[in-house]
């Protein structure tokens, strides 16, 4: 039985292996799939085309200021001479031939993200976009064209400058903030004294809430706050390590000054309250304290510590800030 069972088996392969010898012993070819030719690069038509039938917006965009990219760029970005149009919307020979608005790129369309990143083939290196990629509208999803309007003309074309215009665009997001300018005491925003920008830069910045800075390193409050501006020969040490925002509300308070707490001995004590108290034989007195220490908090006579202390933003004469 285990002779006829080797003998079937070997019977095909005796005649596999004569077959294979008659083709000389070549193994049979397998199939190479052909190569996909690569997909030809769209070509650029040139603004001229796109003016054909985009007739409205070419005129418009003539008197923009982007319409420099047109006649060469004059800021050191990319040479895009003869095809601004197409260096927002991408190539557009595609388009040209479906005229299918899926063949042209539309910044309105795209991500935040991709947005962004087509605006900064140019602007990437200007000194307001310096902080763009980092900046809190950045990580938040805010494109460039949710400010700023493209193709618009005019002085106010690219984006609001009027201060009513600016003030009501940041409002459009930050509802939270504009509320607080109803408070009694606050910034004069909502009577269009003075603008959001002011203070922000809405492209980013190395301080905190993309803060402005005047003269290089300091808080932008000082562009107009110019009397509390240091340095001083004896600071206040809440000024320098937190800035004005340690005592005032900046958008708005319920209480006199901006300030974060209703009276002022409360904002003092968020720092002096916690002062050790004077030991019995020392030469030297520890003020700030609560009672019984030499500011007694009991008498009307010290709850008002800017009585004494005036100069609470420093001073260059007296080290207890009196004068």
């Amino acid at each position: 039985m285990n002779r006829l069972l080797a003998f079937a088996i070997l019977i095909p392969l005796t005649a596999g292996t004569a077959a294979l010898a008659q083709s000389g012993g070549a193994q049979p070819a397998k199939t190479k799939k052909a190569a996909a030719p690569a997909a030809a690069p769209v070509a650029y038509v040139g603004s001229e085309v796109c003016g054909t039938c985009h007739e409205d917006v070419a005129k418009d965009f003539a008197r923009n200021p982007h319409h420099d990219v047109e006649t060469g760029d004059k800021h050191g970005g990319p040479n895009w001479t003869g095809k601004a149009c197409e260096s927002c919307h991408g190539p557009g020979g595609k388009h040209v031939e479906s005229l299918s608005a899926a063949d042209i790129r539309n910044p309105l369309k795209l991500t935040a993200a991709q947005v962004t990143s087509t605006c900064l083939t140019c602007h990437l290196n200007r000194p307001t976009q310096v902080g763009r990629i980092e900046s809190a509208h950045a990580h938040n999803s805010v494109a460039c064209t949710s400010c700023h309007s493209v193709h618009a003309h005019g002085p106010n074309g690219l984006v609001a400058r009027k201060p009513a215009e600016v003030n009501a665009l940041c409002a459009g997001c930050h509802t939270d903030v504009m509320a607080r300018f109803q408070l009694p005491f606050k910034h004069k925003v909502t009577e269009n004294a003075m603008t959001c920008v002011d203070c922000h830069n809405p492209h980013g910045g190395v301080k905190p809430g993309q803060m402005q800075m005047a003269s290089a390193n300091e808080p932008g409050c000082m562009k107009c706050h110019g009397d509390k501006r240091g340095p001083f020969t004896f600071e206040h040490a809440a000024v320098r390590e937190e800035g004005c925002n340690g005592c005032h509300e900046p958008h708005g308070s319920s209480n006199a000054k901006m300030l974060v707490r209703q009276e002022v001995r409360l904002v003092c004590l968020e720092c002096h309250a916690n002062l050790p108290q004077p030991q019995p034989n020392a030469t030297a007195r520890v003020t700030g304290v609560v009672p019984p220490a030499f500011h007694d908090l009991t008498s009307a006579r010290y709850r008002n510590c800017t009585v004494c202390h005036q100069k609470i933003h420093g001073s260059h004469v007296d080290r207890n800030l009196l004068r």
